[in-house]
């Protein structure tokens, strides 16, 4: 049966089979169907072959054709979700205003169809996939759903017949185990299988799976379908084990079960090996977290020796083995249904593309999506295997979330799966497991005995992010409430959790490298700070989105009671006591954060009081340890202390303050440390941070000292470190009491006043609040509403030198008045550099606004409150300790100590004013009785800093080095005291050391219960410091007198600063002003301080008047004293440095103005001179260059000759103009083109070919110029240099090694004054300035002599003058810049002729490049000569020289006199026989361009040309010009008109006048036209339609005025660069006459505000009216059959308005979306890098390899073509615009910008963008000014690449 069913055709068997099916009793239909399918679905077939889904698509449409079957289930379409998959690179939307899960994305026909105008959204490329939401109310707001979603399409569809898809669900079970049998059949052993081989199976069920993916696109109906057959666990297991007689089924199911062997996370042979590790007793559990157990290496575990390579031999890898976890997920998977198995192969094959999609296309279908789901978390643990094993971690990476996130962002499926399959400790245990991979022993503190294990961030595993899809995984479940509250009220989960993130906690440790520098930098912390943020930050982030309200105190608590007890462990297992071990640092303390940042939101939010969280006082100091570590090793770092370790340890410093690690790492830290302080003994804390700092010797009042820690260049960083560390402490209130609002306001004024901000910039630089990934900024103020409150938005602007500014903000005047704060800048710095530059601009805008014009201090600001629970803070700046601190340092700064700064004064005063401004109450029982022992009470009676601001210090006892001055040579006198009182002072004399304080204050807590134990050990430690040790005999205790106080140190340093005796005068302090001490330098700080003590404490006050009075008197105190002596010369010594450096500044800047008059001849007026090579004024002397390169000033000569710096290039901005002066729009729809005949180039090209089609081939290219495409522009900078020099330069540059950004193999340099790119040099010629006298003499001679004269000149053409009969160095060089100019421009752009290369192509090409160059002057002054004047494009103009070297070139070539158009201008001739050559006729006279003659003529006559002559040739091609416009005109005529015209001419013909009136020549014009009667017919027939305005007389006149007007501006042009005649300005409507009265057309008599009239201009050599009947007969004779060509020849328009680029739409989304998908024309494929050409609108690839040709890329090949090598291009991915120049590109920025004036490069943020008219007018300016080269800096080689 089965093999007749296959011969017949598939369609009746499937229509058959179908009916049987139907019936009731199917079993025949069962029965028949099966056998077809053994045979058709046989998996012993080739999976390839495409018979067999032949088949099943005839068996699923049962009869009809397949289209139409897909039609019908179409229609039965229920599903009310969008769902559309899309894969990696795909450009997707997302809109924050609808969205509910911050994962939600939209397709763009959703999201267009959809209402978002207004909301947050942005469009983005896709770097995973994705799917579609819309639709979908868990995961988006409904008023975000399109169109087609709104509607719930569920009710209306009808319910589906059964027998529409009862074969479907017959036949496809079959498929499916067919697919999974290949897929078996494909697996081999582990050791066998390679990737080439898995991939070679997937190969050939690419057909299938396809298929499966066509079926799920069917709709609703047919998902149902596949759902059931895919979940249904009966069918699967009667297919899956395979019949007993199928041995091939069987041998499958064999390999099946073999795979599925390892998918447990303990797999058999770990299992055992675990267990033998265990009965080793080495790993038995240590401490209540189960995973911390003891770290063995593991002798009997395979795995682990195939990575032990990878190590290195550094460190074992360690293993542990945990009781804690699931069994269930260390278990072998068991599968139940297709899907499982699928899933199962999915994840071995490593998650093949096609198969994810097929998976996620089924997911519209509810109960589908719970199983799979389900499925999915069953296989968590398996997919972690795979993903460690998998070589392509990356692709798979993204292929597993692009799943994931589509079912944990769902908030209701997340919650499901978490109650029935235990979620969150599959993720956990399986995160622990992968961790446990790469653990190795931490070497922090104790190195040898530690217990601590960490993750060895060298690992694969670490370094490649292999574990991220696994905690994005976990940190989107931690998104949803309900599932975070799970985790927070699972102890034992919590618990696992600390375990896995003391993994983390000291990794990557640094050891400052003491001896050599480091060999080998690692880079081992990128991945370190990586794993920190992703892996633990972020998911505390999301937990603590949940702890906000009262009602989630308990889980703060719980979590802090677990990060307690895991610190405890850790310093435990590192065995760390009180010290930490030195050199050492590690930047990841993720316990301390998570503690740090719980309990801030305890506090914050949930009303939780401090102390209730906090744990015993020894803890504390403990806890305090490591971030202070951190703090002094920044500041180690930053002191170069730790240069040997390379630039890596830099990187970690800044990565640990940068924006997006900052609130995770360096907040949480100083947080914790502002807690310590606030709990713990101030004096311990204060003197804690100065050791760990180093800087415990330098805080003596000796002048020398020893310290052992740091270098004496070390010591004055460092103590900065130290001061600015608690300054910061002390006064940020990031988490000690600032509301979410100002917290925002504090960072965006921090970063703006660093440097002006774009607005992306700025939210990339502010540390968001919650859950980075989240993206909203929290709080109830918008970042928006915030930034315009703070700052000013500065437009995007252009600066003269080109280059791009962005829409920036910038801080307002009052923020910097009042808001800029340097603690908060110094926190939030990256680099250094960024707080001198927040600097610089707040002292700018001091001067600008008058508040103070010196060089200010940082301004103080005032702190907000402090939180009740942390008010303890405020001991830290009333402790005795702080006071000695500050009172030391500034007695050394006063007396000049080595390694004070301003900077340690700036940071000590500021101590000071904060301790004025926090007052702390002293309540009666904080005294402690026992005061007399503690040896630093004795210098300060108070804690409190105002009562001891003026408390007089006497005596000090100091430990100096015998060599310091302070050491007495004698005896003391004893005069006027006997020895009693010197022992006196002796007892009296203060000694301090802070470290014995800290030790003591230590003690004292430890050993709190045994009061009389801590009472023997005090005076222990204070007296065994200054006993003297006999180590160090060279220290010799000295005792110095100082009775100053703090007071009396601030007065004297006012002095010291303000350098006046008597500053402060006790007037001042009668009227203190607050608000103008608020900005300025030391002085004004010291005087804002001492105005505080004086108003809040009477006696304070009392003690500045005492000392201002003291210090009054002239005579100063100990005037003696060596070291003020110091001072004194210290300060002469200044002074005289500075007058010095003044003198020298002088000098320097004399000269370089003189420099500069002398080099920039564009500046100076002699210079000027030199350039206009005409006018000037000295008489008798020979025209002086300079050369840029020697500096010498000289004439050019023939043997030495000058050149000018020129740049060529080839140009097709003129052939792009069209005739409409609206520029063509960029098509953005299939509907829209654009044409370009109308263009310049195409219509010259037209008119040359017919040309040459008819006439005589020489004659040919005399009559048009070519050039309008690819034409050669000369440009230089106007500098000058020798010849030779410029050769010489050449070498040197071609020696010099570094990388240019130009070749100088092609010859390009940078000119070497000015840097402008070039290219060339033009030969200057030698010739004296008197000459040009004679030149310009006006002419009283009759004009028929000039005439004979212009032709007897051209007669002498062959005539070379006697210095070319030899060749000089001049005569060289112009051919090589001939040759240069020809080189510049490509081959086909120069040969128009028959035969290349013949002379007269040479000729046309010469004289064409003079054209090109007029042309393009005249589009630079705006298309007229209207604004007059020497434009800066004439100052720079080298037309002079270039007409030179042309004209020697063209003194080659002869012109045949018997065919110089010269006579046909100025003679009747009637022999028109002699033209025996060549059988076509010469080009009539009336179709040859007049400026192409007059260049021609000009160029060709004997140099230099006479003015005489010159306005000769203007006045005898004039008339031919005028007969031209009036047969173009007679054209357009009616026939009716025509006649009229003739008439009323024939009639003025015999009056008085005639050569001047239009109406008699017109008429004259027309009779002798007529004689050709096919000439006007031709248009007749469509002139009906054309001419429908009526011909006046006024609008004839001006109609030939404006077809003369280019001729003229042409020739006044060329005469203002010959002879130097100024242009004179004049309106538009004027310009005819200006003209024309320059040119000498008219004369110079008549009035020059008059009109004139076209005809006026006319002087004819000959009869007027024979001459036009000769034009005409050239015409008239011509064959008829040619009649329309000889109508288009006629009618000629010579005007073009400027060369626009394309008119851009206004928002860029309109291009990108008609763009991006766009099919390349040549090779029918999407391209990955589409652009577009801003000239033509030409769709290109860049970089495609489809459309090479030649191996040149398409964009290089159209720039060649359609701009002669210039192109502009847009990118559309990446909105850009880049520019090809030759071999050269660059990235010119970008036209559309986004609201905030931003550009967006590659899309990455994906906002709006809208056109900004202004920079694309430059760009378009550029593009006509030929600027790009010299505007753009950053060029590099293309190498045909793009």
């Amino acid at each position: 049966m089965a093999a007749s069913t296959q011969r017949r055709d598939k369609k009746t068997t499937a229509a058959l089979l179908k009916t049987e099916l139907a019936r009731t009793d199917n079993s025949s239909g069962v029965r028949g169907l099966q056998e077809l399918l053994d045979a058709v679905l046989s998996p012993e077939e080739s999976a390839a072959d495409a018979e067999a889904l032949d088949w099943c698509k005839h068996l699923l449409a049962g009869g009809d054709s397949f289209e139409d079957f897909c039609k019908t289930v179409r229609s039965y379409d229920n599903a009310a979700l969008c769902g559309l998959v899309w894969t990696a690179n795909f450009v997707a939307y997302r809109c924050r205003t609808c969205g509910i899960s911050p994962c939600m994305s939209l397709c763009a026909e959703c999201f267009n169809h959809g209402d978002h105008t207004g909301h947050d959204f942005n469009m983005f490329r896709s770097q995973a996939g994705g799917a579609c939401d819309c639709g979908d109310s868990n995961v988006m707001r409904e008023s975000g759903f399109c169109r087609r979603h709104r509607l719930k399409t569920g009710e209306d569809v009808p319910s589906v017949p059964r027998e529409l898809l009862l074969m479907s669900e017959m036949v496809l079970p079959r498929f499916i185990i067919c697919i999974i049998q290949h897929l078996r059949d494909g697996y081999a052993e582990p050791d066998g299988s390679s990737e080439r081989d898995l991939q070679k199976v997937l190969q050939q069920l690419e057909l299938h799976i396809s298929f499966l993916e066509e079926l799920t696109k069917m709709g609703g109906a047919m998902r149902t379908v596949l759902t059931k057959i895919l979940t249904n666990q009966q069918t699967f297991r009667e297919l899956s084990m395979g019949q007993e007689e199928n041995v091939y089924a069987k041998r499958n199911y064999e390999k099946y079960l073999s795979a599925l062997r390892s998918s447990g996370l303990a797999s058999v042979e770990e299992k055992g090996a675990s267990a033998d590790s265990g009965s080793g007793g080495g790993a038995a559990a240590l401490g209540s977290l189960g995973a911390t157990a003891a770290a063995s290496p593991d002798p009997s575990s395979k795995e682990e020796d195939q990575y032990g390579g990878q190590n290195v031999g550094q460190r074992k890898r360690v293993k542990l083995t945990s009781s804690t976890k699931d069994p269930s997920i260390m278990d072998t998977l068991k599968h139940k249904c297709f899907l499982e198995e699928l899933l199962f192969w999915t994840i071995k094959y490593e998650f093949p593309q096609k198969m994810v999609t097929f998976l996620l296309n089924m997911l519209p279908d509810q109960d589908y999506k719970i199983t799979f789901t389900k499925t999915f978390v069953q296989h968590y643990a398996f997919i972690m295997k795979t993903l460690m094993k998998s070589h392509e971690s990356d692709t798979m990476s993204n292929r597993i979330v692009h799943i994931s996130v589509q079912l944990f962002s769902n908030e209701e499926l997340a919650r499901h799966v978490t109650e029935e399959c235990q979620l969150l400790d599959v993720m956990v245990t399986v995160l622990l497991y992968m961790m446990e991979s790469c653990l190795i022993r931490s070497e922090l503190q104790d190195e040898e005995n530690s217990h601590h294990v960490v993750v060895n961030c060298g690992e694969a595993l670490l370094k490649n992010n292999t574990y991220w899809p696994l905690v994005s995984d976990f940190i989107n479940i931690l998104s949803h409430q309900s599932v975070a509250k799970r985790f927070l009220e699972d102890h034992s989960l919590l618990m696992l959790w600390m375990s896995f993130v003391s993994f983390f906690q000291g990794m990557n440790l640094n050891k400052r490298e003491l001896n050599e520098h480091v060999e080998f930098e690692s880079q081992t912390y990128y991945a370190a700070f990586a794993a920190e943020l992703e892996a633990c930050a972020q998911p505390m982030w999301g937990l603590l989105t949940h702890c906000k309200v009262k009602e989630t105190q308990d889980y703060t608590k719980t979590v802090v009671r677990y990060c307690l007890d895991a610190l405890q462990i850790w310093f435990d297992n590192i065995g760390f006591v009180d010290e930490p071990a030195p050199n050492q640092v590690t930047f990841h303390l993720p316990l301390h954060r998570y503690y740090a940042m719980f309990l801030s939101k305890g506090v914050k939010c949930q009303g939780l009081d401090l102390d209730s969280l906090l744990p015993d006082q020894e803890t504390l100091m403990k806890i305090m340890v490591h971030p202070l570590q951190i703090q002094a090793s920044l500041s180690e770092i930053h002191s170069n202390m730790w240069v040997r370790n390379g630039l890596q340890i830099k990187g970690q410093a800044m990565t640990y303050v940068q924006s997006h690690f900052c609130n995770s790492m360096i907040d949480p830290d100083i947080y914790l440390l502002q807690v310590c302080a606030s709990q713990l003994d101030p004096d311990y804390f204060i003197s804690s941070v100065f050791e760990r700092f180093k800087v415990v010797d330098l805080l003596t009042m000796a002048s020398q000292h020893q310290n052992n820690a740091l270098d004496s260049e070390q010591e004055r960083p460092m103590l900065e470190g130290a001061l600015t560390f608690l300054v910061i402490l002390c006064s940020l209130r990031l988490h000690l009491g600032m509301s979410d609002d100002e917290i925002l306001r504090a960072e965006m004024v921090s970063q703006l006043c660093m440097n002006d901000r774009t607005h992306s910039a700025l939210l990339d630089l502010i540390p968001e609040n919650p859950n980075p990934k989240s993206g909203i900024v929290p709080g109830s103020c918008s970042f928006e509403e915030m930034l315009s409150a703070v700052a000013d938005f500065k437009a995007p602007v252009f600066e003269p030198g080109g280059s791009m500014q962005q829409g920036m903000y910038t801080p307002k005047a009052e923020v910097w008045e009042k808001e800029f704060d340097p603690i908060m800048v110094i926190l939030r710095t990256v680099y250094r550099r960024d707080v001198q530059s927040a600097m610089d601009r707040y002292s700018a805008f001091l001067k600008q606004s008058g508040l103070h014009s010196g060089n200010p201090w940082p301004p103080y600001k005032e702190r907000t409150a402090l939180h009740p629970c942390y008010e303890g803070l405020v001991r830290l700046l009333h402790c005795k300790t702080l006071h000695i601190v500050i009172f030391t340092l500034l007695y050394k700064i006063w007396m000049d100590h080595q390694n004070m700064s301003e900077h340690v004064l700036c940071m000590v005063l500021y101590l000071i004013e904060l301790g004025l401004d926090s007052q702390v109450q002293d309540g009666p029982g904080e005294e402690v009785p026992c005061i007399e022992e503690n040896c630093h009470d004795s210098w300060f009676p108070s804690t409190n800093l105002l009562a001891n601001l003026h408390h007089v210090i006497n005596y000090v006892r100091v430990r100096v080095p015998e060599t310091a001055p302070e050491v007495k040579r004698e005896p003391p006198p004893s005069t006027s005291e006997d020895t009693s009182t010197f022992s006196q002072n002796l007892r009296e004399a203060q000694v301090f050391s802070l470290v014995a304080e800290r030790r003591k204050k230590f003690q004292e807590i430890i050993n709190r219960s045994s009061r009389e134990a801590s009472q023997a050990v005090r005076p222990k430690s204070s007296a065994s410091r200054w006993l003297p040790p006999g180590t160090q005999p060279q220290l010799v205790t000295e005792i110095l007198e100082i009775r100053e106080s703090m007071l009396s140190l601030l007065v004297k340093l006012h002095q010291k600063l303000s350098a006046r005796q008597n500053s402060l005068s006790d007037v001042w302090l009668e009227q203190p002003h607050a608000e103008r001490l608020a900005h300025g330098d030391g002085i004004t700080a010291i005087e804002r301080i001492l105005a505080k003590a004086a108003t809040r404490s009477r006696q304070s006050k009392r003690c500045i008047q005492e000392i201002c009075g003291k210090v009054c008197p002239p005579v100063p105190p100990k005037k003696s004293s060596p070291s003020d002596k110091k001072t004194m010369d210290k300060e002469e010594r200044r002074q005289r440095a500075r007058e010095r450096q003044q003198k020298l500044l002088a000098e320097f800047a004399s000269r370089q103005k003189s420099f500069m008059e002398t080099a920039m001849d564009v500046e100076s007026p002699e210079a000027d001179t030199a350039m206009d090579l005409g006018a000037s004024e000295q008489p008798d002397c020979e025209v002086l260059y300079d050369c840029v390169i020697c500096g010498q000033s000289g004439s050019s000569t023939d043997d030495r000759p000058f050149g000018l710096v020129v740049l060529l290039q080839a140009s097709s901005v003129l052939g792009h103009r069209s005739r409409n002066d609206q520029p063509k729009r960029l098509p953005t729809s299939d509907e829209e083109h654009i044409y370009p005949e109308d263009t310049c180039g195409a219509a010259c090209d037209v008119r040359l070919t017919l040309l040459q089609r008819f006439f005589k081939e020489s004659s040919c290219l005399q009559s048009v110029s070519i050039g309008w495409d690819g034409g050669v522009y000369v440009q230089t900078c106007g500098h000058t240099l020798h010849i030779d020099c410029h050769k010489s330069y050449m070498e040197s540059l071609r020696n010099d090694q570094v990388l240019q950004g130009f070749s100088v193999d092609k010859g390009e340099f940078t000119c070497p004054l000015c840097r402008q790119f070039a290219n060339s040099v033009l030969p200057c010629r030698p010739g004296q300035v008197t000459e040009a006298g004679a030149w310009h003499a006006p002419c009283h001679k009759p004009a028929h002599v000039l005439v004979k004269e212009v032709e007897d000149l051209q007669d002498q053409l062959g005539i070379f003058p006697v210095s070319f009969t030899t060749e000089t160095n001049l005569s060289k060089e112009m051919e090589s810049v001939i040759k240069d100019i020809k080189n510049t421009t490509q081959k086909k752009y120069m040969d128009y002729g028959r035969n290349p290369g013949s002379p007269d192509n040479d000729f046309l090409f010469m004289y064409s490049v003079a054209r090109t160059n007029l042309e393009l002057e005249l589009v630079h002054r705006g298309g007229n000569l209207c604004c007059g004047g020497a434009s800066a494009a004439a100052k720079r103009s080298c037309l002079n020289q270039l007409f030179h070297v042309l004209a020697m070139h063209m003194r080659l070539y002869s012109i045949d006199s018997a065919y110089n158009p010269w006579t046909r201008l100025t003679q009747v001739t009637h022999s028109r026989e002699s033209e025996c050559g060549d059988d076509r006729p010469e080009v009539p006279m009336l179709f040859r361009d007049v400026p192409s003659l007059l260049i021609i003529f000009v160029l060709t006559m004997p140099q230099p040309l006479r003015k005489e002559h010159f306005t000769c040739v203007v006045k005898v091609l004039y008339p031919l010009l005028y007969t031209q416009a009036l047969a173009a005109l007679s054209i357009k005529f009616t026939p009716e008109e025509r006649r009229a015209w003739l008439a009323s001419g024939a009639h003025q013909k015999s009056g008085f006048n005639t050569e001047t009136s239009w109406e008699a020549l017109l008429s004259h014009l027309v009779s002798e036209l007529s004689a050709a009667k096919t000439l006007y017919e031709v248009k007749a027939e469509e002139g009906s339609t054309l001419s429908s305005t009526v011909w006046t007389p006024q609008s004839i006149e001006l109609t030939l005025q404006q077809f003369c007007l280019p001729y003229l501006r042409l020739s006044c042009l060329l005469q203002h660069h010959l002879y130097g005649d100024g242009l004179t300005g004049c309106l538009n409507e004027e310009e005819f006459s200006v003209l024309s009265a320059c040119l000498g057309l008219v004369s110079p008599a008549a009035q020059p505000g008059s009109q004139v009239s076209s005809a006026s201009c006319l002087e004819w050599p000959v009869n007027p009216f024979a001459l036009l009947s000769q034009w005409c007969s050239e015409v008239t004779s011509l064959p008829e059959s040619q009649a329309e060509q000889t109508v288009t020849l006629v009618v000629q328009d010579p005007r073009w308005e400027a060369p626009r680029l394309l008119h851009l739409p206004d928002n860029y989304n309109t291009i990108f979306q008609y763009y991006h998908r766009k099919a390349c024309t040549a090779c029918s494929k999407v391209p990955k890098d589409p652009a577009l050409c801003l000239v033509c609108g030409a769709f290109v690839c860049l970089k495609g390899a489809c459309c090479k040709q030649q191996g040149i890329c398409e964009c290089v090949l159209h720039s060649q073509h359609c701009g002669a090598a210039t192109g502009i291009f847009l990118l559309i991915n990446a909105s850009v615009i880049i520019i090809i120049r030759g071999h050269r590109f660059c990235l010119w920025g970008s036209v559309y910008l986004d609201a905030h004036g931003e550009e967006d490069r590659d899309l990455r943020r994906g906002k709006p963008l809208f056109l900004c008219e202004e920079r694309y007018r430059v760009l378009e300016q550029q593009w006509v000014s030929h600027t790009f080269d010299h505007i753009n800096k950053r060029w590099g080689p293309h190498y045909n690449g793009l």
